[in-house]
C-alpha cells in the first residue's frame, strides 16, 4: 500500500462520505440492493430506524443520485425507492471497506480493549 500519497477529504467529500455511510444508510443501500422496496417494506426490514430517520435517509439518498422515488399510481398511492446506476457503483468500494473490517476486526477488538484499560489505569 502506498503510504506516501497525501491523504486528503475535502468538505464535499466528508460530506458526502457522512451521508452514504451513516448509520442507516447502508442498511437501506443493502436493501435495495437487492429489490425495489417501499418505505414500510424498507421499515421491516430495518426495525430500529425510525419513521423520522428512515424518511431522511432516503432523502439524503436521493438528493445524492444514488436512489430514486418512483410514485406508483396504485390506490391508495404508493412510493417506491430503487438503487439507480450510479448507487450501484457503490457495492464495490462498501465491498472492500466490510472484508477489510472482517480481517481487522481481532486487531481492533484488542486495541480497543488496551485502550480502554490505559484509560482506567490513568483514571479518566
Amino acid at each position: 500500500m502506498d503510504t506516501d500519497a497525501e491523504l486528503r477529504i475535502d468538505a464535499p467529500h466528508r460530506e458526502l462520505l457522512d451521508q452514504i455511510l451513516d448509520k442507516w444508510s447502508l442498511s437501506v443501500l443493502n436493501e435495495l440492493c437487492e429489490r425495489p422496496c417501499r418505505f414500510n417494506e424498507l421499515r421491516r426490514a430495518v426495525p430500529q430506524v425510525t419513521q423520522k430517520s428512515l424518511t431522511s435517509t432516503l432523502r439524503r439518498l436521493e438528493r445524492n443520485g444514488v436512489i430514486e422515488r418512483e410514485v406508483v399510481s396504485t390506490r391508495p398511492v404508493a412510493v417506491r425507492y430503487r438503487i439507480t446506476p450510479l448507487g450501484k457503483t457503490l457495492r464495490h468500494p462498501i465491498d472492500v471497506l466490510l472484508t477489510w473490517a472482517t480481517q481487522h476486526m481481532s486487531a481492533i477488538a484488542g486495541a480497543r480493549e488496551a485502550f480502554d484499560v490505559r484509560e482506567e489505569e490513568a483514571g479518566r
